[in-house]
């Protein structure tokens, strides 16, 4: 499922390709599930001709920002990605919406299992659903203190918290256990019981990784080798890079691996 490295990549590469360009032309797929709230067809009309001045992103969320109102806000789900290429022989399977711009350019958002969604807000930012979101790990962390207070509510377990959109947008499950491991937290312990030394150590993690990871695109191959994301899904008793057993059980209902030895 891409999460926020993936969806910042995804951002920067629908800025390069539309960034400053008029759209001649758009097109949306018929996919009731997919388009919320408003038909594909209002979609496509609403973007036609339209130039795009930027493209804003927070946690898992994408919007184009257009010279005109509305504006597309999209989420990838569990499969959606951009593609860009030059001819329309070269579209995508499972598309979902296209847009030329006026040079030639063409990007496609794609949606092989339709859990991704397209709707259109007059000013995303400030509007549901990216207006319930918490704060974005890359664009705005909070200070230690402030993030210890908004911790000291939660008396979830500190993982499921991570999952939590409200309150730290953009982070999914391998960046909430790699979060956890980096900064030797057992994923059961309740968020309200963290030190300070520990949510010090939280928020620097959480921070330097998705810095790490929006620096190499979010390929995966770049990440450190040491990354316990490299390992968590092998089968077996798999061990980390430092031959430290790695245990996998359910935590308020998702899969975490973690590292006893490491994380207390």
């Amino acid at each position: 499922m891409p999460e926020l490295p993936d969806v910042e990549a995804a951002r920067r590469l629908a800025e390069r390709a539309l960034g400053g360009k008029r759209l001649a032309e758009a097109r949306a797929a018929p996919d009731r599930i997919v388009f919320d709230g408003a038909s594909p067809r209002r979609v496509a009309a609403s973007l036609r001709g339209r130039r795009v001045g930027g493209v804003g992103r927070k946690g898992k969320y994408l919007w184009l920002e257009l010279d005109g109102r509305p504006w597309p806000v999209l989420h990838f789900g569990m499969t959606g990605s951009f593609r860009v290429y030059e001819s329309a022989q070269e579209r995508p399977r499972f598309w979902k919406l296209e847009l030329v711009a006026e040079d030639g350019t063409r990007l496609a958002m794609r949606d092989v299992r339709r859990f991704g969604r397209i709707r259109l807000r007059r000013d995303p930012a400030r509007e549901p659903p990216v207006s319930l979101l918490g704060f974005d790990p890359l664009e705005g962390m909070p200070p230690v203190a402030e993030l210890q207070k908004l911790l000291a509510r939660r008396k979830a377990p500190i993982k499921a918290v991570l999952l939590d959109q409200t309150v730290f947008a953009g982070v999914g499950n391998w960046i909430a256990d790699e979060v956890l491991f980096q900064a030797g937290i057992r994923p059961h312990r309740p968020a309200a019981e963290l030190s300070s030394a520990e949510v010090q150590r939280l928020r620097s993690r959480l921070r330097s990784i998705v810095v790490r990871a929006v620096a190499v695109e979010a390929e995966s191959e770049r990440f450190p080798r040491g990354w316990l994301f490299h390992r968590r899904w092998y089968g077996g008793e798999s061990t980390t890079a430092g031959a430290e057993a790695i245990v996998r059980e359910t935590i308020a209902g998702r899969t975490a691996a973690w590292v006893p030895a490491r994380q207390r």
